[in-house]
């Protein structure tokens, strides 16, 4: 790798590092490169990046982004997982982590502080931002349909009255 490709490859991931809410260092030692292909395609569907990079340059890469405190984890085979939600990237990492144990969460950052592997565990566990969203207008709806069934209510007791009636009659 020449000089230039060097310092493409660090501004590429420190633009990455200053876009992203989240950065998941992870140890990929021994992965395929089907696994990494998969790996690769998981993290694209949940928005999230995946760089394997040199350490060396990765460490200059986190140098002015809220992610300089992860210099220390970025030892032996280790590749950065980034996004903009941080429940999708950590979700999709533990679930590839649990399916191939050649993959090994070390650790990130999230909003300046430094996450552990359980941090990243936990946070993996929350809801994500779409499920969020999903809750929060069934709540929404909720109050709408509750003043419609009560509505609607007193005009069925009649109906059930009537239809009963009409049978015993009958």
């Amino acid at each position: 790798m020449n000089r230039a490709e060097k310092k493409a490859s660090i501004e590429s991931v420190n633009a990455t590092l200053k876009e992203a809410q989240i950065a998941l260092v992870v140890h990929n030692n021994g992965l395929t490169v089907a696994q990494m292909s998969d790996l690769r395609a998981k993290m694209r569907a949940v928005g999230a990046h995946f760089k394997v990079s040199k350490n060396r340059l990765a460490k200059i890469a986190t140098v002015g982004t809220p992610y300089e405190n992860l210099a220390d984890l970025l030892k032996g085979p280790a590749a950065i997982a980034t996004s903009a939600d941080p429940v999708s990237v950590a979700k999709g990492l533990v679930d590839f982590a649990k399916t191939n144990d050649k993959l090994v969460i070390i650790g990130g950052a999230f909003a300046g502080q430094k996450l552990d592997v359980k941090a990243v565990e936990a946070l993996s566990k929350l809801p994500s931002l779409d499920e969020l969203r999903g809750r929060l207008v069934g709540l929404l709806q909720a109050p709408a349909q509750r003043i419609a069934s009560v509505l609607q209510a007193p005009g069925g007791a009649v109906a059930r009255v009537i239809a009963a009636h009409s049978t015993k009659e009958g």
